[in-house]
């Protein structure tokens, strides 16, 4: 037998029943969303079983969509068998191929931008409108999976063999990567690649959907610091030029990242210019009830996010880079430094701080509508 009659006859007893695919391309792509969502909160190497599925998963989208492909292919080509959902089909076709496409393109380092977006924000947009064209075509041959499809042994050694290829395959292109030294060679494990330099003009200037206010004059610039502290505080832009000092990486979700020398004022010096943190009772916000647990940073456009107490104590709310005074555009007169976080949690423009005694759940929110007129 030869070795393609060998590799086919391999393939073939490693795809799953048709009514398998269509149900695990759906479960696959959804859990390939989740990942990529979830992974722009993960910014410590920890993380990085997060990416190496997300990216598994991938592979294996691949394989699946082959042998749907392979299966529905006449219905594709041939105008004859063309339904009124071919056309969705096609759409959802383009959706996947778009997604893996700019997805095998970054990973190799292709760093393109199209109007605002990078190739990474495509990659993003390509897979979240994914998910409803891949329901919205199951829907028109709904079918309920069969215990008998997903029940035996074999099954389960299908979607192991999937998930490791996907895993070696990962591990390759990185071998490749660093044998061609290609420029995805030194990404981080986000998938993140570097920006040089020092201040400004080093990283790009990026915002979370919307944001784009008008620059704040520096002289009528005030942050209110409030909630449970002791003695509520303004404070000007002078103020904050404290002189505290670090280095810390930001790792911003559309694909980049910098390590920069930042300067401003500590979060805890600056709770402590509010009089510190006040015990329930203490504090004209404060009852007998809550403790204070979080401390949450507000931009001049809505924007916010909060972090909790402790971890907030150590930020640094940054009114310098690199030894240059913060540009409008990457967040003056102050900005949110938080080191093991990802970019869009870095809150630019700051005008308030508040410590809370409860999570802020409506910042996911926010970050969705802030800067909307």
């Amino acid at each position: 037998m030869a070795a393609t009659d060998r590799l086919r006859t391999a393939l073939d007893r490693l795809e799953p029943p048709p009514r398998a695919v269509d149900w695990s391309l759906f479960a696959f792509v959804v859990a390939e969303a989740v990942t990529g969502l979830v992974s722009f909160t993960v910014g410590v190497p920890e993380g990085w079983p997060l990416f190496w599925l997300h990216r598994a998963l991938g592979v294996g989208i691949v394989a699946l969509l082959a042998w749907k492909l392979a299966r529905v292919r006449r219905r594709l080509t041939d105008p004859g068998l063309w339904r009124r959902s071919t056309a969705l089909s096609v759409l959802t076709l383009v959706a996947a191929v778009g997604a893996l496409a700019t997805g095998v393109a970054w990973v190799f380092g292709l760093d393109v931008r199209l109007s605002y977006w990078t190739l990474l924000s495509v990659h993003v947009g390509f897979g979240l409108a994914l998910v409803p064209l891949v329901a919205a075509h199951a829907s028109t041959r709904f079918r309920l999976p069969r215990r008998v499809d997903f029940e035996r042994r074999r099954t389960a050694v299908r979607y192991f063999t999937l998930l490791a290829a996907g895993g070696a395959t990962y591990r390759l292109q990185q071998g490749v990567n660093d044998a061609l030294d290609t420029a995805g060679a030194d990404r981080r494990f986000t998938g993140s690649q570097p920006r040089e330099g020092t201040g400004n003009a080093a990283f790009p200037i990026t915002s979370w959907v919307a944001d784009d206010p008008d620059p704040i004059d520096r002289d009528d610039y005030r942050l209110r610091v409030d909630g449970l502290v002791r003695d509520p505080v303004d404070l000007t832009a002078g103020d904050l030029a404290a002189g505290h000092e670090t280095e810390a990486l930001l790792d911003c979700t559309s694909g980049w990242y910098t390590v920069q020398e930042w300067d401003g004022i500590r979060v805890g010096d600056l709770l402590d210019a509010a009089g510190g943190v006040a015990a329930p009772g203490d504090a004209p916000e404060a009852d007998s009830g809550p403790e204070p647990a979080y401390v949450r940073f507000t931009s001049v456009t809505g924007y916010r996010w909060s972090l909790p107490l402790e971890e907030a104590a150590d930020a640094l709310l940054a009114t310098h880079v690199g030894g240059e005074r913060l540009s409008h555009g990457h967040g003056a007169p102050a900005r949110l430094v938080a080191p093991d976080r990802r970019g869009f949690q870095w809150v630019k423009w700051v005008t308030r701080v508040e410590v809370r005694s409860e999570y802020d759940f409506g910042q996911w929110v926010v970050t969705l509508v802030s800067g909307f007129d």
